[in-house]
């Protein structure tokens, strides 16, 4: 069974930084791809950013060059390094497992993945 659990989330002002981590297990690196998402109250979820175990990632327009996602192998752990946090970026966060074929050109739909977290809430202050 794959679980996968997400932490550092809290409150942090605007410019700030954070970094969440999903520790996943139950599943391999080899097969999967894993996925950050975002839910703010009142909207959609939306994708944030992917990534292989080969190293290829994608990111959302609204991330790209503030958030940067990597990944420990032996951990089995993905991490999202968040900086220059803007109030727009407060949302739950949710980590989620895709098959690594589904990884082609841009991170896959959110309906592709199959195993999620919990979430970690992410709050930014103006």
């Amino acid at each position: 069974e794959v679980q996968l659990v997400e932490s550092g989330g809290g409150l942090v002002q605007a410019g700030g930084s954070l970094r969440l981590s999903c520790a996943a297990s139950g599943f391999t690196f080899d097969d999967y791809a894993i996925g950050w998402f975002r839910q703010a109250p009142g909207k959609e979820r939306e994708g944030v950013s992917c990534i292989r175990r080969n190293g290829i990632t994608y990111y959302a327009d609204s991330v790209k060059g503030r958030f940067t996602i990597s990944s420990d192998i032996a951990k089995n752990t993905v991490y999202l390094q968040m900086n220059s946090l803007k109030p727009e970026d407060t949302a739950v966060y949710y980590c989620a497992t895709v098959r690594a074929f589904f990884m082609v050109g841009r991170c896959p739909a959110s309906n592709l993945f199959r195993s999620w977290g919990q979430g970690t809430q992410v709050t930014v202050s103006s």
